[in-house]
């Protein structure tokens, strides 16, 4: 068959594969919200969240290891109500701009993430993916081997030090959504986003009042601090292999390209029925980079019809794990490199 007789009989699926900017004419049919799904997908998410969570305040006279225990289950319902939160940032979980700010507000006040401040940041973080030249906001900050190989040993020993799984999936939750949320760091300059946190720290400081009330200091360490934690931790998780695996794309800014970065540097979280429903399916990441205004319940939809897309950066939860080993950028090999590799 000769070059043109095959380019002829090749599927639009396989052409389009070729070029990330088709995409988004194709995925512009999966954006609109469906209102009586998304109240339905709210709903499942938050009331058994409530429904723990008071379960979880009773079972302290019970005894303080099976509240605990109800408040670990617990997290996965808040990762679920943050991925809402998340489809709200991106105008994608009802049809009304009103409706998601204001879902997104109350939702910030349980995952502790001023709404506004996040949505602001996130959106940078989707239009920098995957441009060295604009790293720090949003991300995982990454270096590439040469950079790491010019440091200092003590900026050597600081950047091994943040990269460890440790570090990453241990203090940094924590870092992240109890201190460095109550400021809106990166646009501490705006009016807007410091009425965002400040707002936001109010609401949740009324929230935690009100849980002392109920069930004094034990139902704030045994059932407020393990949910938010294990969520905190499940959530860091998920966005780290969402771009931190070998073959994901870093690109100098003048050939750096948005839909090519966001296609070919998010993976696709191939994950058991029950976690991938748990994590909004936010692991069908490549899709949701390409084109953010599809709600969270219709990225399987988009896989079921192209078909195409579900091979592209696949990552099962067995082969996720090796990407914490993944440290470096290398730029003459192409791929994300641990320490030992780099060497």
């Amino acid at each position: 068959m000769s070059p043109a007789s095959a380019l002829k009989t090749a599927s639009p699926l396989e052409s389009t594969a070729k070029d990330a900017r088709n995409w988004v004419r194709i995925l512009a049919k999966y954006r609109e919200p469906n209102t009586g799904r998304s109240i339905f997908e709210l709903s499942v998410s938050i009331l058994p969240f409530f429904a723990l969570s008071l379960l979880a305040f009773f079972a302290l006279s019970v005894s303080y290891w099976l509240a605990f225990a109800i408040a670990l289950l617990n997290g996965g319902f808040l990762v679920r109500l943050f991925i809402i939160q998340h489809d709200c940032g991106h105008g994608s979980f009802f049809a009304n701009r009103h409706a998601n700010n204001w879902l997104g507000r109350m939702l910030g006040v349980l995952t502790l993430t001023p709404y506004k401040v996040w949505r602001r940041t996130h959106a940078i973080h989707h239009s920098n993916a995957g441009n060295l030249a604009k790293r720090g906001v949003g991300d995982v900050y990454t270096m590439t081997v040469s950079e790491y190989n010019q440091q200092s040993t003590l900026r050597k020993i600081q950047y091994r030090m943040y990269r460890s799984p440790l570090f990453l999936f241990g203090m940094v939750p924590f870092l992240l959504f109890f201190l460095q949320n109550r400021l809106p760091f990166g646009l501490m300059t705006s009016r807007e986003y410091w009425l965002s946190a400040m707002g936001t720290n109010i609401a949740i400081a009324a929230a935690i009042a009100l849980l002392l009330w109920l069930g004094g200091l034990a139902g704030v360490l045994l059932v407020f601090l393990p949910t938010v934690l294990v969520a905190a931790t499940l959530g860091m998780w998920l966005f780290y292999v969402q771009h931190q695996f070998e073959d994901t794309e870093w690109n100098n800014e003048s050939d750096w390209q948005l839909h090519d970065a966001a296609l070919n540097g998010s993976s696709y979280y191939v994950l058991p029925a029950v976690l991938r429903w748990f994590s909004g399916n936010i692991g069908v990441h490549h899709v949701h980079h390409l084109y953010s205004r599809i709600p969270f319940y219709r990225l399987t939809e988009v896989l079921r019809d192209n078909s195409v897309l579900a091979t592209i950066n696949r990552m099962t939860l067995r082969e996720s794990f090796a990407c914490a080993r993944l440290h470096l950028w290398d730029e003459q090999n192409r791929k994300l490199v641990s320490f030992s590799q780099a060497r």
